[in-house]
């Protein structure tokens, strides 16, 4: 249980670091239109996802999706909304607006929390009220200091939140999903490199230095993934929770130091107040824990 514990966080770690360090892919990648990368993501995460299925023998949960129009329904609007993220941050990482897109992925635990409340009635405590107020106050800032929202963030935080939801209320595996949502893009991303001027989008045309970078989008998508699932599968969603901040700000620091990003007193005034309302989740689910050891202990001493 312990090995099983351990692998899990070196998988999470793995997953969430891969997932920070993405945007220098897409950012070397600038000489290629948002829209082309994407395409290739969409053909060659599906070529490997489908090689993976095999593999792995996901097949029958495979054809169970297909057999049920309700699931494949929501895997459409799934697929929606994850081109959409993918679309977004890609040319948020091309256009230097990674520091946009850090906020957005912070943005999101706070997302899915009021999707929470709306869909599924959760309520909400003290803590977790007041960390929503502070997002709030963040966007609200945000507007004051540049008179508009900060769209890039808020979509990529929104797409991201309700894919979430989707996904959960289907309660379809990662890899499924991923083949199913990949296989519905295809003709689109097929189309797109066909009718699109891009000198880039004849793959015949192009250097092997190029059409391996292409390539590359796929395990880029696929490996953390894979990591992903396989921590999910070893350690508690609790545990998981707390990675997940890996992301946003390897893309911080990526966006500041890397790329130098201007980070104005005000933009850091926006990310402090977010880093507050997380700051706030993470020492509240700490507290929690804590909490359900501490009884579990009482309950296994009491004769």
């Amino acid at each position: 249980m312990q090995n099983s514990s351990k692998s899990g966080i070196f998988y999470a770690l793995t997953a969430f670091t891969l997932w920070a360090i993405a945007p220098i892919y897409f950012k070397e990648m600038s000489f290629i239109p948002a829209q082309e990368i994407l395409a290739h993501r969409v053909i060659w995460s599906c070529l490997l996802v489908m090689i993976l299925i095999v593999l792995l023998r996901y097949t029958d949960a495979l054809k169970v999706v297909l057999r049920s129009p309700k699931t494949l329904g929501a895997m459409l609007i799934s697929t929606a909304l994850i081109a959409f993220n993918w679309g977004i941050f890609i040319w948020a990482i091309q256009n230097n607006q990674i520091l946009s897109a850090s906020l957005g992925y912070y943005i999101n635990p706070l997302i899915s929390i009021l999707l929470g409340v709306i869909f599924f009635k959760d309520k909400l405590d003290r803590v977790r009220k007041a960390a929503v107020v502070l997002c709030f106050c963040a966007v609200a800032f945000e507007v004051i200091q540049f008179g508009s929202l900060p769209w890039v963030a808020l979509i990529l935080a929104t797409t991201f939140g309700f894919y979430g939801l989707v996904r959960k209320k289907v309660a379809v595996d990662s890899f499924t999903g991923m083949a199913i949502e990949t296989a519905i893009l295809l003709p689109f991303a097929f189309a797109y490199l066909m009718l699109s001027d891009s000198p880039s989008a004849n793959m015949f045309e192009n250097t092997s230095t190029v059409n391996w970078l292409l390539f590359a989008s796929g395990p880029i998508t696929m490996v953390p993934l894979m990591c992903f699932a396989a921590a999910a599968n070893r350690v508690s969603l609790v545990t998981l929770g707390f990675f997940q901040y890996i992301g946003p700000t390897g893309m911080f620091i990526l966006a500041v130091f890397l790329y130098d990003e201007p980070l104005s007193p005000e933009k850091l005034t926006t990310f402090v107040l977010i880093w507050s309302a997380l700051a706030m989740l993470i020492a509240d689910s700490i507290r929690r824990i804590r909490k359900t050891k501490a009884t579990s202990l009482i309950d296994q001493e009491t004769p």
